[in-house]
């Protein structure tokens, strides 16, 4: 059993995030997306083909990529809850972790084939990659009330995220050297430096993540032995949290709040590479530099919105936050050329970090002091987050083959930050109107 707030304890928690932010970073918002759309975009007769055969259907070549992020969210959104209720019971959280770090990272490596003739392997992989990546996620998320005590929450989540933002950055000026400079090293296939960055990822991911593996406990403080001799399903569990749920009127709202929000912050994040590389046209070089960008403010983000809650309290950040996102939504709108892009990508950067921290931090914070299945509450908090980002990326690529202009689908995104927005209002009357009774 570990103590709560062990600096070594907390330092391998986030080690975790350092690990496989680095294919949130490559795979989902810079090398993949530019290298994905890049072959899958053809010119005839002077006009611009974006469409794509998969499996004999087709799509708009963006779109397909939005549907098998989709697929692969909902995938992990079902079976995350009957892993969830075993990790509880049999106090094995650690291993589910090793096992979709596993899962992601071969994945990676596995891109490391992708060409435009093997387009449906890659598709398939890139959505595989992405429940590797999801899976642990939440194994991860659960152990927050475990290592920390909820004053300490808010910093330990930053940490987490700080410290992933990090990794990413470093593993992607590694790959950003292959690709900018590939003589340098003798290359002369035009695909071999984002497909080595495909392989770099999985290495990566899977190498850093055995520290965490290495002091993380095997189970949670909390875990009782009797609780070992149960055997139950995972969506019974999540219908005993639904029901607590009931009991604690703020966390509920809470929820409603983010799966709306989160609609639209998860989305903006995975398709935002596409959308500078198809509306902007502006190269792996440029696009790269972006998300760095993005990336290192996104450190200072996420600490300075744990600090801004110490002042002001999470839901009063949360809801001054949303507001910029939907501001960024309109401007997305409206955006013309790389240097607005740049200024809108600092501005997100700033948020995003900060946004997913504090998010995070708050949903632990509600938790009731000592709640044993806290794997069980995560995997709700999981679903609720993994059902949005369904919900926004087959919006976002619905709208974007119904009306052939992905501007549309960003200007969408604001009505759901505006429904977010509304709640989190309600959250907070009903904050106040729990102090004050």
């Amino acid at each position: 059993m570990t103590a709560k707030n062990d600096k070594k304890t907390i330092k391998a928690w986030a080690m975790f995030d350092w690990a496989n932010s680095a294919y949130n970073l490559v795979i989902t918002s810079t090398i993949f997306p530019a290298y994905y759309t890049a072959i899958t975009t053809t010119q005839i007769n002077g006009m611009v083909n974006d469409k794509v055969n998969f499996f004999g259907l087709r799509f708009v070549n963006t779109a397909l990529s939005n549907y098998a992020l989709a697929v692969a969210y909902l995938i992990i959104a079902i079976i995350t809850p009957l892993l969830t209720a075993t990790a509880d019971y049999r106090g094995n959280k650690r291993l589910f972790m090793k096992v979709f770090t596993w899962i992601g990272a071969l994945a990676c490596c596995g891109l490391y084939f992708f060409k435009i003739d093997t387009l449906e392997l890659g598709i398939i992989l890139f959505a595989i990659a992405a429940i590797g990546y999801c899976g642990g996620i939440v194994f991860n998320n659960s152990y927050l009330p475990d290592i920390a005590t909820p004053d300490q929450q808010d910093s330990v989540s930053a940490k987490g995220f700080a410290y992933g933002y990090i990794g990413s950055v470093i593993l992607q000026i590694i790959c950003f050297v292959f690709v900018l400079k590939p003589d340098l090293f003798g290359i002369t296939d035009a695909s071999f430096p984002a497909r080595l960055s495909f392989l770099l990822v999985g290495i990566w991911w899977v190498g850093f993540a055995y520290i965490p593996f290495t002091v993380l406990p095997k189970s949670s403080p909390n875990y009782s032995k009797v609780l070992k001799t149960k055997a139950a399903s995972g969506y019974d569990e999540l219908r005993k949290v639904w029901k607590q749920l009931g009991e604690m009127p703020v966390l509920k709202t809470f929820l409603l709040a983010y799966f709306f929000y989160a609609m639209g912050v998860q989305t903006i994040m995975l398709v935002a590479a596409n959308f500078g590389e198809k509306i902007l046209h502006l190269g792996t070089s440029k696009l790269i530099a972006t998300i760095l960008i993005i990336q290192l403010v996104a450190i200072f983000g996420a600490y300075f919105m744990s600090r801004l809650s110490q002042i002001f309290g999470n839901i009063k950040v949360l809801m001054f936050v949303v507001l910029i996102w939907i501001a960024t939504c309109v401007v997305a709108y409206f955006i013309q050329n790389e240097f607005q892009f740049y200024g809108l990508a600092a501005v997100v950067g700033l948020i995003m970090g900060g946004i997913q921290s504090l998010s995070r931090s708050t949903f632990s914070k509600y938790l009731p002091e000592n709640t044993p299945d806290t794997a069980s509450f995560f995997s709700f908090y999981d679903v609720t987050e993994k059902l949005a980002i369904v919900a926004g990326l087959f919006s976002f690529g619905f709208i974007e083959e119904l009306t052939s202009n992905m501007r549309n689908s960003a200007l969408t995104l604001g009505v759901f930050f505006i429904i977010g927005f509304i709640v989190l209002f309600v959250v907070l009357k009903k904050e106040k109107n729990i102090k004050l009774a």
